[in-house]
């Protein structure tokens, strides 16, 4: 830095940073002398004192030297406290009163001795925050240019130095992000959103200054017209970015407010969709998950498996993944147009219901990760209590500490009751016993809150005839989940087999499917088997292996109902 300093207080044309610079040579005997007052310990100095020094001229004819001043403002290399870097209608006289200073910009190219240094290092990124850091330089060049456009110094070094700075930066953005390996949340958000470069550059604006809180016009329309326009018709063609009907407000990803003015006019003033923006700047954490779900009535299950992982017959699997449609933007668009919707979220009651270890509970969780949601799992025997009058408070509980953990996570998590029988059966009319009675309550209590539940609901049950039908009325849908026929059960023996294992010369899975097993069974002798097998001196898998632990299952299953110890 200091061979820097040296150089260019002595000779600043053969300094490094000469052709950097881009200015002319007045403007170079300007920062000469802030440099030397700056220096000496004198950050601020007046621009008509300055300018006295620097040209030995009087009041009067130091005011044509003022331009200078101007420019090196624009360029970035002073600043003002009074103007900061924009001054394109600046009067003369004000900034001949101004003080300036010079910017950081300045002494950082003074100590590396070139621009490309200040450039972020092209390594992966390491959270998300770095690369936030990043796209938020690359706005702030946006923006400089945008001034520089706005004033009169539209020539030039300027406007190229920024531009050649700004091709780098994304450059960089690019590799850093081709190396990285971690979740990068609004990155993945442009991309899934399929957001165009002036889209991008928009919703990174705001999202800048929801972090910093910079710029108390960052949010209007001109601003950020200017930053995505060359000029005057190319700012008109893209008001149609931020109208009504563009991509950014129809699907919800920005909101608007218009402030009238005192003399009649109005701004629009652009927002961010809090929904989004929540789960952006926060992105989710399994601990703060567990912080906000602890001392509730939920088990919470951050679930790990999609719906791949799932083998279901094909119209169940149609039915499910008709339910996930609502997350389709054009469907979800018209479903809002058509009033049938009124929010953006998925919302949906079902009920899966069939024989146990068939894939009900699975299958609920790959939904969840589907819609990249946490799960709030709840065995529906907690609710009962021994104690008159306890369960139907379980129930208003259940549901009320629902709604409290979704309204401080800012997203609805998916509420899953296991073995739902007891709100679903066939509520008593001829009974007068309190145990009844107290069922009875217990079950109207659900019933109005699962009529007015905004969010997504499964439930799970083995049996659908015992349903009453006012809660069948209040599902949307009703899935059922039949044990595997021979084909599926194929391709659950194919999924469920170790990876990396020895099998036996002609190994046939066809031999195993042959047995009517569940999924949940498959995965159960799957386990034992290769429990017995890495026990062996030599471990290599045999049909017969798997026979044996078959035939074992099937003689200790005591009916065709039973539950193998852990839920599917």
């Amino acid at each position: 830095m200091i061979k820097n300093i040296k150089a260019f207080l002595k000779h600043p044309q053969k300094s490094k940073i000469y052709e950097i610079l881009g200015v002319s040579d007045e403007e170079i005997k300007i920062l000469q002398y802030m440099l030397e007052r700056y220096l000496e310990g004198k950050e601020d100095i007046k621009v008509r004192e300055l300018l006295n020094e620097v040209f030995e001229s009087d009041k009067l004819e130091a005011l044509k030297f003022t331009e200078f001043i101007k420019h090196l403002i624009d360029e970035g290399w002073m600043v003002s406290a009074s103007f900061g870097v924009k001054t394109p209608d600046l009067n003369i006289l004000e900034l001949y009163n101004a003080t300036v200073s010079l910017s950081v910009s300045f002494l950082k190219l003074l100590e590396k001795g070139s621009l490309d240094l200040m450039i972020p290092e092209k390594e992966p990124y390491t959270d998300h925050l770095e690369y936030l850091q990043d796209q938020f330089l690359r706005i702030e060049i946006y923006s400089q240019l945008a001034n520089l456009k706005n004033s009169y110094s539209n020539e030039s070094s300027s406007i190229k130095r920024l531009q050649s700075k700004l091709k780098l930066i994304e450059n960089t953005i690019k590799e850093r992000i081709n190396k990285t390996k971690i979740d990068l949340p609004v990155h993945n958000f442009i991309v899934e959103n399929e957001l165009n470069e002036k889209e991008e550059i928009i919703f990174l604006a705001l999202l800048k200054e929801e972090y910093t809180s910079t710029n108390e016009n960052a949010r209007e329309m001109n601003y950020l017209l200017n930053l995505i326009s060359g000029d005057e018709i190319e700012r008109i063609k893209n008001r149609s970015l931020l109208d009504e009907s563009s991509k950014l407000l129809n699907e919800g990803i920005l909101d608007y407010d218009e402030l009238f003015g005192a003399f009649g006019g109005y701004t629009k003033i652009y927002f961010i969709n809090e929904e989004i923006l929540n789960e952006l700047i926060h992105p989710r954490r399994k601990h703060k998950l567990e912080h906000i779900v602890k001392d509730t009535i939920f088990d919470l299950i951050e679930p790990q498996t999609t719906l791949k992982d799932v083998v279901l017959p094909k119209k169940t699997m149609e039915m499910i993944k008709n339910v996930l449609k609502q997350t389709d933007k054009k469907v979800r668009n018209l479903l809002k147009k058509w009033n049938i919707k009124t929010s953006d979220d998925i919302s949906a009651k079902i009920i899966f219901y069939g024989h146990p270890g068939t894939g009900k509970t699975l299958t609920a969780h790959s939904i969840a990760n589907e819609l990249k949601k946490p799960v709030l799992s709840l065995d529906s025997s907690k609710i009962l209590s021994m104690y008159v009058g306890e369960s139907e408070k379980n129930v208003r509980r259940m549901f009320d500490e629902y709604y409290e953990i979704a309204e401080k996570l800012k997203t609805k998590p998916v509420l899953l009751l296991n073995e739902a029988d007891q709100f679903l059966s066939t509520r008593t009319t001829a009974s007068f016993s309190s145990a009844d009675k107290m069922h009875n309550q217990m079950q109207n209590i659900f019933l109005e809150q699962l009529e007015k539940f905004d969010g997504l609901l499964i439930a799970t049950t083995n049996l659908l005839e015992t349903l009453d039908k006012a809660f069948s009325r209040r599902f949307d849908y009703k899935i059922k989940f039949e044990k595997p026929s021979f084909k599926d059960r194929i391709k659950l023996w194919k999924m469920k087999l170790p990876e990396n294992a020895d099998f036996e010369e002609n190994f046939d899975v066809k031999e195993l499917a042959k047995y009517e097993l569940t999924p949940a069974q498959i995965e159960l002798v799957v386990k034992n088997t290769a429990l017995k097998v890495a026990m062996k001196k030599k471990p290599v898998f045999f049909v017969k292996d798997f026979i044996e632990e078959i035939q074992k299952e099937k003689s200790n299953a005591f009916d065709a109902e039973k539950e193998l110890g852990f839920k599917y």
